[in-house]
């Protein structure tokens, strides 16, 4: 029974809009689908949990369709954080091996990664990541992987995902009170760059940009490393809340407005298309041309872009993308967001698409699933690189159990 809780993988992105479950069953041959489960999000705004109930709610009713839909129990999962807390910080360390040189060992690759993470960061954050860039061996840069290689000092470039420690201890709260244990913590749009980046733009340098509801993340890869990390504090929801502002209408009837008939430039609608605006307290609906709404959503596209660009310039990074960038998330979806990306990034902009697991449902091979998918494909790696796990706190408690009353 254990081996075969093992073999499952499930991710859980719990994002503002939407509670994504999927579950997959890891095989000789790689990883199948074997489940998933969709909810609606609530107890949570802009990003930050606001009601620990209501969001437990939500990731329970996912667990449970994915339970039932792959006759499965889950007991851990992956889980996606993001949001405007996140930030990303590049350092330096290293070791001296001896006077001598000798062979480099694992255990000191491990320590002079634990130097580099060694710095002070403000009060109340905590490292999510340790992403390795390069290695320096006795001064020769651009070492990929150092073991067995002869040396007298070892260094390493790292990049550091740090978060705020109580918004991704609320979000774990929320799926312990779920029922499922946190197996790992996961920086959606780094999962999502093993589900949709390919590899000459993870080489080459691309920006991938996960336009969540209530923020829109991004990672930067240069020579197949994390060079740069961070997040903007606009979403999918202020387009959202723009349209129920502009045109008074409540926001539920605006996110149906924006999925069915937005679009991020308004001369990509002709001018005598209409729509019909439903109005609060039971008045009459309306019609309004089209264009209105692109008019509203166009300036909030290109602001988010423009904000995109002006995160890159200023960490030096924006003429690095040589690949250019890739959007996903659910704020991908909207019509014509790629050249309004474009436009402001001044590089090819592509929408990514994630590589979909045998058996899977063509609707998940979407961009606002993308980072779900890549915490299973993230999580199948990083479960291969430390080997087998040890009993999960329930099983060992039944271990326990078993033992004492025999």
């Amino acid at each position: 029974m254990g081996s075969h809780l093992h073999a499952i993988l499930t991710a859980i992105d719990a994002g503002c809009a939407k509670t994504c479950v999927v579950v997959a069953e890891a095989a000789e041959t790689g990883l199948r689908y074997r489940s998933h489960g969709l909810a609606e999000s609530h107890g949570s705004r802009k990003g930050v949990i606001v009601d620990l109930e209501q969001a437990a709610a939500s990731v329970r009713h996912a667990v449970e369709m994915a339970e039932r839909a792959g006759a499965v129990n889950l007991e851990s999962a992956f889980l996606g954080t993001a949001g405007a807390h996140i930030r990303g910080v590049n350092s330096q360390g290293g070791i001296f091996l001896g006077a001598y040189a000798r062979e480099v060992q694992r255990a000191d690759v491990r320590a002079a990664a634990e130097r580099a993470r060694t710095i002070t960061l403000p009060a109340g954050r905590e490292v999510l990541h340790l992403l390795p860039q390069q290695y320096i061996v006795d001064e020769q840069p651009g070492i990929q992987d150092p073991e067995g290689m002869v040396a007298s000092r070892l260094e390493v470039k790292v990049h550091m995902v740090t978060a705020l420690a109580s918004a991704v201890q609320n979000a774990v709260t929320v799926v312990n009170r779920a029922g499922l244990e946190v197996e790992d913590k996961i920086f959606e749009p780094l999962a999502a760059a093993d589900a949709v980046l390919r590899a000459e733009e993870r080489e080459l340098g691309t920006c991938l940009i996960d336009v969540g509801a209530g923020s829109t993340d991004l990672i930067v890869l240069h020579h197949g490393a994390v060079v740069h990390s961070g997040s903007i504090p606009v979403g999918g929801d202020h387009f959202t809340y723009d349209i129920a502002m502009g045109l008074q209408t409540p926001a539920v009837e605006a996110e149906k407005l924006k999925r069915m008939f937005g679009c991020a430039i308004v001369v990509r609608v002709p001018s005598c298309n209409e729509v019909e605006i439903p109005s609060p307290c039971d008045r009459p609906s309306r019609l309004v041309p089209q264009r209105m709404l692109a008019e509203i959503l166009e300036p909030r596209a290109r602001e988010l872009f423009d904000l995109v660009a002006r995160h890159l310039r200023m960490a030096g990074l924006l003429d690095l993308c040589a690949a250019g960038a890739v959007l996903c998330g659910g704020g991908a979806r909207l019509v014509s967001i790629r050249e309004v990306a474009e436009d402001a990034l001044r590089c090819p902009v592509r929408l990514g698409y994630p590589v979909p697991l045998p058996g899977m449902p063509a609707a998940l091979c979407e961009p606002e699933f993308a980072c779900a998918l890549g915490m299973l494909y993230y999580g199948a790696r990083a479960r291969a690189a430390r080997g087998a796990r040890p009993p999960a706190l329930r099983e060992r408690i039944r271990s326990l159990l078993a033992f004492t009353s025999q």
